[in-house]
């Protein structure tokens, strides 16, 4: 076993869990996870069945990663954010045929509080801030806030607001990396 797991967290049979990974106090991981290499998994965190994390993503305190989920490579689950998968549920009407997909890609940070609704995208190196209620695909790099989640910018890989010029060209204050707006999509250009 080249990952650790706290004495007080529950992991149930077949899951895949990969080296260097750490799960922490109260979590459960359900049969059919699968989690990456490098993960940290803060306190009170479920990994529902089918559930896919790659690798090096961080999921904070008092997280449910429900049915549906994918995080690819170095996600940031904030902590007590709130995943779903199921539009409309019911407790008396049983909806597990019915579970959306939401996808999170790469790098992507997702704020304390914050609520995806499902069967959304949030693109790579997006932003959403804490609190946020996001109802809709995101694009690469925005910066969401409020409820509804709106666009307020674009954020650097680095996790920095980036500040477009005249030509349409940002710079991160800290990695140095450049960045190119054009028809309301950014892209690393260095």
């Amino acid at each position: 076993m080249n990952f650790f797991v706290h004495p007080t967290a529950v992991v149930d049979e077949n899951c895949q869990i990969g080296d260097g990974t750490k799960i922490w106090h109260f979590s459960h991981i359900m049969s059919g996870a699968v989690i990456g290499n490098n993960c940290n998994l803060g306190q009170n965190v479920v990994v529902s069945p089918k559930v896919i994390l790659g690798n090096n993503v961080r999921v904070q305190n008092n997280v449910s990663i429900y049915e549906g989920v994918i995080c690819e490579d170095d996600v940031f689950l904030g902590p007590s954010m709130v995943l779903t998968n199921v539009i409309n549920p019911r407790s008396a009407v049983s909806r597990k045929h019915e579970y959306k997909t939401t996808l999170i890609k790469k790098g992507a940070s997702i704020g304390a509080n914050a609520t995806i609704v499902c069967g959304n995208t949030i693109n790579e190196y997006a932003f959403i801030g804490a609190g946020a209620v996001v109802i809709k695909d995101v694009p690469a790099y925005a910066l969401i806030v409020g409820n509804p989640g709106v666009q307020k910018g674009w954020m650097s890989e680095y996790g920095h607001k980036l500040n477009f010029d005249k030509n349409n060209k940002a710079i991160c204050a800290e990695s140095g990396q450049e960045y190119l707006l054009e028809n309301n999509t950014v892209t690393r250009i260095k």
